[in-house]
């Protein structure tokens, strides 16, 4: 009876377990239906999105930047493609061991090296990063026979910017450079459609017109739809829209008369900017040391930067835009027609100059060489008297200054299409409060006006600035928005947009009163301190010399041009404009640290009238001297604009274009190409 009992106890607990364990398989089994439904019903537009995703890559084809050109169709800036050995950080387990192998097959450089560092701490982990550009076809076999062993390393063909004249034209065509992580913030404030062209795109303008015409030059990003494996190689294409070209931008800019003017700086400082006082448009718009914008477009590196940013002469400075002078005399035919316009002054008026002028107790001077005597508005201008202009600016006081000469565009942003314009300074007493913030420096002081009336002072302007307000003296009152951007042509439409300068309204000059301010100037060039300099020149112009200081001098001190420090000498400033019954350009420039204005800014002034209006390119042995400042009127015999080359272009591309314009050459201003 007892083990049957014990029998009967062992088969129910076996009972219980078989449940126990029949349940929990059951339970199991429930779950893992539950996820399945859960997956393939609940989840299944998801996943299925997802698993597509995988398997079908949209890959954004960056699209040809545009050409930029000169007003003769010379290209200044264009592209190339190129093979780049690229690591996706991300994919990539030990990147200094991977970089270590890779060296073995391709030639990686310690600057190759640095600059990916660099590139990847800007970046996300996600980009693709260059670790050498510029492949050769050796180098590009070579690491394709090898890919299988660098999972995350890739070539892939880029297009490169090209500068093909090197540093000409620099600091107006600017530069490209890859997006950093700043500017894909302000990205991310685009419009969507904005947003969505610049996917793909790691290269943008950072400088000059590149960068003000960056939407222009981009183009339309297409993109590539592909199916891919699960090594995440393309397989094939799916669906494609090919990109398109940026648009070509056209410019006013005769680039080989901005080379001439670079030339003729040699290793000099300064700025010029030549204007067709016509319509606005900008003819040359140079800036020295100038850089070579080529340097920029691969990443440069760290010690090109540095020889760049801590060079004592600041290759990086834009002085056409944002260099501030003082204008010196450059400035007293303006204060002459300030005074002709308000009647503060008659043409008539004699004033005696006695080379010294008083006020408040202290003795204001006059230039070393000037001759005293009575002198009326024309022959003050003619000497560049100062005691005249002091005592103008006395008579008109500061305020009435600044109101009639801010419309010439001193003191304001000429709104030149180019970004990072400086206003300058064309003081007043509200100037003044404005610019400083201890009470005791607010206040304007009548001495402090004197020095304005000879362009000292607080005057400070840019050379872009000077040339816009002659160029509005050249065409009697005409004024415009300056212009470096003549037409943007769509390559793929063939259709040309022309931008043309905006015209502001005209100042209210009386004709016999501008009559009065070229005839002074002109007289300048005939009988004043460019009278050696003009000799012999084939067409009448107007001008005026400036020589501005550097640095103040103190109470008593006196000023030695071949005592002082090169870099504190005074400055050698020209304004003027030709022919001078239909000026056709108007220029400003400066020389810095090279003393008087007519001995170095001037005969570069020369030199462009004759390139513009003759179509004049003068000898290699004046080029030479004038850049050492030891020319006056030009030297050696002159040969045709049209037959000289451009850096870097072959003589016989020169000698071709000269064949097929032979035609037009008899006409002096087509020649030039630089007043069409």
């Amino acid at each position: 009876m007892v083990t049957l009992k014990n029998l009967h106890q062992e088969l129910a607990r076996f009972r219980l377990r078989v449940l126990a364990a029949g349940g929990f398989v059951l339970f199991c089994f429930g779950l893992l239906v539950a996820r399945l439904v859960w997956l393939q019903v609940m989840q299944h537009d998801s996943l299925a999105e997802r698993a597509e995703s995988n398997r079908i890559a949209v890959v954004p084809i960056e699209p040809n930047r545009g050409l930029i050109k000169d007003r003769n169709g010379v290209v200044l800036a264009s592209n190339y493609s190129a093979y780049t050995l690229e690591i996706n950080p991300e994919k990539v387990v030990d990147l200094d061991g991977t970089i270590d192998e890779l060296s073995k097959i391709v030639d990686i450089q310690p600057r190759d090296r640095r600059r990916f560092k660099r590139l990847l701490d800007e970046a996300k982990h996600t980009d693709s990063l260059p670790i050498r550009t510029k492949l050769t076809d050796e180098e590009v076999a070579r690491f394709t026979v090898q890919r299988y062993r660098f999972p995350g390393v890739e070539i892939k063909a880029r297009l490169f910017r090209s500068y093909p004249l090197g540093d000409v034209g620099a600091h107006l065509l600017g530069y490209i450079g890859r997006v950093n992580q700043a500017e894909k913030k302000q990205m991310e404030d685009w419009d969507e459609e904005d947003q969505a062209n610049y996917r793909g795109t790691e290269y943008i303008g950072k400088l000059g017109l590149e960068q003000a015409y960056e939407k222009e030059l981009h183009g339309t990003t297409g993109f590539e739809q592909v199916e891919t494996s699960a090594g995440g190689r393309a397989v094939r294409r799916l669906d494609h829209r090919p990109p398109t070209p940026g648009n070509t931008l056209n410019l006013s800019i005769d680039i080989k008369l901005q080379a001439l003017v670079e030339k003729l700086f040699g290793e000099r400082r300064g700025a010029l900017v030549a204007i067709d006082p016509r319509n606005g448009e900008v003819l040359a718009f140079v800036s020295k040391p100038s850089f070579d914008p080529n340097l920029f477009v691969d990443g440069i590196d760290a010690d090109s930067w540095r020889d760049l940013n801590e060079d004592i002469d600041k290759p990086l400075l834009n002085r056409a835009l944002r260099g501030t002078y003082p204008p010196g005399s450059t400035f007293k035919p303006l204060m002459a027609m300030a005074a002709l316009n308000t009647g503060k002054r008659s043409p008539s008026l004699v004033i005696q100059d006695n080379l010294t002028y008083s006020f408040g107790g202290r003795t204001f001077g006059s230039a070393e060489g000037d001759r005293a005597g009575p002198k009326d508005m024309r022959l003050a201008i003619v000497t560049s008297s100062n005691v005249y202009f002091y005592s103008l600016a006395n008579e008109m006081g500061v305020d009435l200054i600044h109101d009639q000469l801010e419309p010439f565009g001193l003191g304001r942003k000429t709104d030149i299409d180019l970004q990072g314009e400086v206003t300058g300074d064309l003081p007043s007493t509200a100037w003044k409060k404005k610019k400083f913030k201890r009470p005791e420096q607010q206040k304007w002081f009548p001495g402090e006006t004197i020095s304005l009336g000879i362009g000292q002072g607080y005057n400070n302007f840019t050379m872009l600035q000077l040339a816009t307000a002659y160029s509005t003296i050249a065409s009697g009152g005409l004024r415009f928005k300056p212009r470096l951007v003549r037409e943007i042509e769509d390559v793929v439409h063939h259709q040309q947009r022309l931008i043309a300068s905006d015209a502001l309204p005209p100042l209210p000059l009386r004709p016999s009163d501008v009559a009065i301010i070229h005839n002074a100037m002109n007289g300048v060039t005939l009988e004043g301190t460019a009278r050696a300099v003009f000799a012999g020149a084939s067409y009448q112009s107007a001008g005026k010399t400036g020589t501005a200081q550097a640095i103040g001098l103190k109470a008593g001190e006196k000023y030695s041009q071949i005592k002082a420090d090169e870099r504190k000498r005074d400055h050698s400033l020209y304004v003027g404009f030709a022919p001078l019954d239909h000026p056709t350009v108007a220029l400003a420039l400066i020389v810095e640290n090279a003393g008087f204005g007519s001995a170095s800014a001037a005969p570069i002034a020369r030199r462009v009238f004759d390139y513009v209006i003759n179509g004049q390119y003068p000898s290699e042995e004046d080029i030479a001297q004038t850049q050492k400042g030891l020319t006056t009127a030009p030297i050696g015999t002159a040969r045709r604009a049209a037959d000289v080359a451009l850096p870097g272009q072959p003589a016989s591309a020169a000698q071709a274009a000269s064949a097929a314009s032979a035609a037009a050459s008899s006409a002096p201003a087509a020649a030039s190409g630089a007043t069409r």
